[in-house]
């Protein structure tokens, strides 16, 4: 029984955002008058997991609870089996603690910030479904259960940036910060596939106990994954100008997502898996180098920052590169302690930053460094963040973009047509002569040569024509004939535009690996 109450924690936030999610969809949660019932039940919700984690806690401490807590088969696929399991260790409760606790004090702080805000309901649902998502994230037994966890945090993270979605800046910048997150996803689920491969299971400590268990190469590969997972959700070099772009969201946001917890998510990940880590010097080393890549690069971009958001933004990306320098350094538990007081610094300064900006009017901004203000390059390089956005929009995005939309148009006029999907060809041909017997018409009318036949011979010569349009549209355009003609003319078309891409670089590229590939 006291097994079940560790599901109460993430599911009670979850329940509630869904019921007001139901309400605002159905129309009974709506405007200012409603701000109460929505204010009761996230702060109610939020604080019953509170309490249900406060006495999974004791009962963990007097041992009345396992560290390790399995509630059942959640996927059963073949010989694998996936468990709905919780991980219940210090570093789980201890984090879980912190993102109720933080959870809580943004909540609380929206209830005034928001008010009368348009999207007061919509805003309440998605951040304690957030919190719910990252209790789920941190308690989770196994990495499939961390991973659904992971996702729903980052679906939150995507609806808050486009907050105000009337905006075109916000949705723009919510879909970039959501499209570089998806990156570190597929390090996730690649590394939840090698783990079943070679580990045989998802579960943390059968990962874990095989560390020592694995080859080099694949404790190696193993860590390499999970730490671009990391990378892509703490905003590391050269995953990092996603998170400047979600400033965009409303303060309360910005606080528990990227001063507090989700930017931390990545470091509890590799703290999670620390035993992977040690046993692959590689990935120390890569800890260090992005580490301290993000930590220097956060300190020199912040020197030229002007606004609060961005330079608390910059802030926090250097401090957590420095939890990755100190992870791939072996400081484990310095990594962890300056975690937690660096979740509670940054929530405080982000939620009192709207009243700073109050206290700063008719004051100075401060300075430049002399040393930066007199090398333009450097003091440009870092105003401009290091081109480091730019250089992803030319090397990333713009590739990425051109390879979509060549193979949409291969799609739409080789394998559409290759399978036999006829129908637009044939309205646009019959259109066409549609259009052609109008103009034949118009010009016919307009000459100063136009005849017009009366009496029984117009008549005849009126139905022989009617007659041999139709032969023509019905047997000879839509029938056989045309399908004939088409297929010859299209089968060119097809050749050409075939010939056309494949003689485009990346796709020889494409072409030369696939075949290498196929040889070995």
């Amino acid at each position: 029984m006291l097994d079940w109450l560790v599901v109460a924690v993430p599911v009670l936030p979850i329940s509630a955002a869904a019921l007001v999610g139901v309400g605002i969809a159905g129309g009974s949660i709506a405007g200012e008058h409603a701000e109460r019932r929505t204010r009761n039940v996230m702060l109610g919700a939020v604080s019953a997991a509170a309490v249900a984690l406060a006495l999974v806690t004791t009962y963990r401490v007097i041992g009345a609870i396992a560290p390790q807590v399995a509630l059942g088969t959640w996927i059963d696929s073949g010989r694998h089996r996936i468990a709905l399991s919780f991980t219940l260790d210090r570093l789980s409760l201890s984090f879980a603690a912190l993102i109720a606790v933080l959870g809580l004090t943004v909540l609380r702080f929206s209830v005034n910030y928001m008010h009368r805000e348009p999207g007061f309901h919509r805003f309440f649902a998605v951040l304690t479904l957030f919190i719910g998502a990252m209790l789920l994230l941190v308690l989770g037994g196994n990495g499939v259960v961390t991973f659904a966890g992971w996702e729903v945090a980052g679906v939150c993270s995507y609806l808050l940036i486009a907050y105000a979605y009337d905006r075109p800046v916000a949705t723009s910048n919510a879909t970039r910060a959501f499209v570089t997150n998806r990156i570190g996803d597929a390090g996730f689920v690649l590394g939840l596939v090698l783990a079943f491969m070679w580990c045989g299971d998802a579960e943390w400590t059968t990962v874990l106990g095989s560390g020592a268990k694995l080859d080099m190469l694949q404790r190696t590969t193993l860590a390499v994954c999970f730490l671009v997972a990391a990378m892509a959700k703490s905003a590391q070099v050269p995953l990092t100008p996603w998170v400047t772009r979600a400033m965009e969201g409303p303060t309360p946001s910005s606080a528990i997502f990227y001063g507090a917890v989700m930017i931390h998510a990545g470091v509890y990940l590799i703290l999670r898996l620390q035993p992977i880590f040690e046993h692959s010097p590689a990935a120390m080393v890569l800890l260090v180098i992005i580490g301290s890549l993000t930590a220097g690069y956060g300190f020199f971009c912040g020197l030229t920052q002007t606004d609060v958001k961005s330079a608390l933004t910059f802030a926090t990306i250097g401090q957590v590169g420095l939890m990755f320098l100190t992870c791939g350094l072996g400081w484990w538990e310095i990594a962890t302690a300056h975690l937690f007081a660096h979740t509670f610094l940054r929530t405080y300064q982000f939620l009192t930053a709207p009243s700073l900006m109050h206290h700063v009017i008719g004051k100075p901004i401060r300075p430049v460094p002399q040393w930066l203000a007199r090398r333009h390059g450097l003091y440009v390089a870092s105003l401009q963040r290091c081109w480091l956005e730019q250089l992803a929009e030319k090397w990333v995005v713009r590739p990425t973009s051109l390879l979509a939309a060549d193979l949409s148009t291969f799609d739409h006029k080789v394998i559409e047509r290759t399978i036999g999907l006829p129908v637009p060809a044939v309205s646009a041909l019959s259109s066409l002569a549609a259009w052609e017997e109008r103009r034949l018409a118009a010009d016919a009318g307009a000459g100063p040569d136009t005849r017009e036949v009366s009496g029984l011979l117009g008549f005849v010569a009126h139905k022989l024509a009617s007659g041999l349009y139709w032969f023509e549209e019905k047997l000879v355009l839509q029938g056989a004939g045309s399908d004939l003609w088409r297929a010859g003319r299209q089968l060119g078309h097809r050749m050409a535009s075939i010939e056309k891409l494949l003689c485009r670089p990346r796709y020889l590229f494409l072409l030369v690996l696939l075949t290498l590939l196929s040889v070995s």
